[in-house]
């Protein structure tokens, strides 16, 4: 007599997946990260508010309503982003993870230079407070700024790195990847390059609206090798600056290594143009050719930054990060 033939299950029905579901976390953060969305958005009315209020105070210079446009397409282009890599997170697709990851990264690093530097910066800024005219002591004592210091770098370091850091934790770890792969198996437009590239990518597309968009406010005003240019040249160069940003970023995220010399041509071409001009004109030229009041350029002399050759030595410490990372990023170019 025949034994009665034992049914066994197919491996793809038994076994369990090897990560742990995180539909729920992504749930979370994205309404959170839409959130943030919704607060950015808010400085747009908030930025236009101010101007409004800051004209009506007696002996208020005009109001140069194109000088904002820089801040309220930052404010705008951030709440945009936010809420869409919200709703994506939310939808557990893998390009908002991806894209989220990069976001948490570079809020986090700019978050730990801001902690460190604003400090120094806000003392500064608190120190040269013009005085009280019935008093005649300073706006603020010293201890009213020791406080307002130690309050807005506690700000910083809990907004801007804290924050930042936990998004990190989240959207680097394998189980969200996996997770939003398998909820979303379509491959994505951020799978066709790494990630570390990829933001690298990301960040020279995004000169392309802030440079295209600095002629509109009638202040395009740019070092050029040992000079100031404004007006139709200075329209012309940020123009420049955005052809060649866009192209690179187009070869790099086509892993072309010519996007990569081209890159890399750019940056250490604007650094000597940088270091030529701050090495025979301070900053103040260049506000002055931007149309600030001469009244707020006096104030920024007083703090002291950025005289001198001061501004040179800044575009140095900015530029070689940016380097250093260039040359990190190579591997993951083909070989042309």
């Amino acid at each position: 007599m025949n034994e009665p033939i034992l049914s066994v299950p197919s491996l793809e029905t038994t076994a369990a997946p090897d990560y742990k579901d995180r539909s729920t976390g992504l749930v979370v953060f994205g309404i959170l990260t839409l959130l943030f969305g919704c607060l950015a958005g808010l400085f747009v009315p908030l930025m236009l508010f101010g101007q409004i209020m800051a004209a009506k105070a007696p002996n208020a210079p005009p109001v140069n309503h194109a000088a904002m446009l820089p801040g309220m397409a930052v404010y705008g282009l951030l709440a945009v982003t936010l809420i869409w890599l919200g709703i994506g997170s939310i939808q557990k697709r893998r390009w908002a993870r991806a894209l989220l990851l990069i976001f948490s990264w570079s809020w986090l690093i700019m978050g730990v230079c801001m902690t460190v530097v604003m400090p120094f910066f806000m003392a500064k800024v608190f120190a040269n407070l013009p005085p009280n005219a019935k008093t005649g002591q300073p706006a603020m004592p010293p201890a009213a700024i020791t406080g307002m210091v130690i309050f807005m770098t506690l700000f910083f370091f809990v907004f801007f790195v804290l924050v930042p850091a936990l998004w990190v934790f989240f959207y680097n770890s394998r189980h969200v990847k996996a997770t939003c792969e398998a909820r979303d198996p379509v491959t994505s437009w951020t799978d066709a390059c790494p990630l570390p590239l990829l933001g690298f990518v990301l960040w020279t597309w995004l000169a392309l609206p802030m440079m295209l968009l600095w002629p509109l406010t009638g202040h395009a005003v740019m070092p050029c090798f040992g000079v100031f240019v404004s007006g139709l040249p200075g329209g012309l160069l940020c123009l420049a600056v955005a052809i060649v940003w866009g192209t690179a970023g187009w070869r790099l995220y086509r892993l072309d290594v010519r996007g990569w010399w081209l890159i890399l041509v750019a940056m250490v071409l604007f650094l000597v143009s940088a270091l030529l001009t701050y090495a025979h004109h301070d900053i103040s030229e260049m506000y002055q050719l931007q149309g600030l009041p001469q009244a707020q350029i006096d104030q920024m002399q007083k703090m002291g930054l950025f005289t001198g050759n001061r501004m040179g030595w800044f575009n140095v410490l900015v530029t070689l990060p940016f380097l250093a990372y260039l040359l990190f990023i190579k591997k993951y170019l083909r070989k042309g």
